[in-house]
């Protein structure tokens, strides 16, 4: 492979460029590139698919999801820790998904320093639609993946992430 196809080539990922590098990477990081790669390339039709049928962002997607499972709303603080991002840059969507008529932002009446983020009806709407898509895209993108593989799968991923837990916690 010449210097201008490795620069040029759309589909070139970090494992490709790992593969083709002189020298021993190692197991782990070919595994990582793997998972990386297919984390990135997933993300990207979902975001592009979000895009283009409904003109949403994928971050917008993630907190309707969130708040389609919570009946009766939740704080901002709850959705932060389940979306794993700073209360802070969740201000900016909350206000654009309530100028949208996404959600709404109710004050809790027992403390009114909370706020309570819920899906509006139209809200909860549009979210099915998009989530029924998403499934869809998904379906699709896994679609060379039998369930037994997938189940395999899923099976060692939740090992590799209690792996993952474990050695963070040990590097502490």
């Amino acid at each position: 492979m010449s210097a201008d196809q490795f620069n040029t080539d759309p589909w070139l990922d970090g494992e490709t460029q790992i593969a083709d590098a002189p020298g021993n990477h190692g197991d782990e990081t070919h595994l990582w590139l793997r998972l990386l790669t297919c984390t990135t390339l997933i993300e990207t039709e979902i975001r592009r698919g979000l895009r283009e049928e409904f003109d949403f962002t994928l971050p917008r997607f993630d907190l309707l999801a969130q708040l389609e499972r919570a009946e009766n709303g939740m704080v901002l603080g709850e959705i932060s820790k389940r979306m794993m991002v700073s209360a802070g840059n969740l201000t900016a969507l909350v206000e654009r998904l309530v100028e949208s008529g996404h959600i709404t932002r109710t004050t809790s009446p027992s403390d009114r320093r909370v706020q309570i983020i819920s899906l509006t009806p139209f809200g909860r709407s549009a979210f099915g639609d998009m989530a029924e898509r998403h499934r869809a895209w998904l379906n699709n993108l896994f679609s060379g993946v039998s369930a037994e593989e997938r189940d395999m799968l899923l099976a060692a991923l939740a090992k590799l992430k209690i792996s993952v837990r474990r050695g963070l916690t040990q590097e502490r």
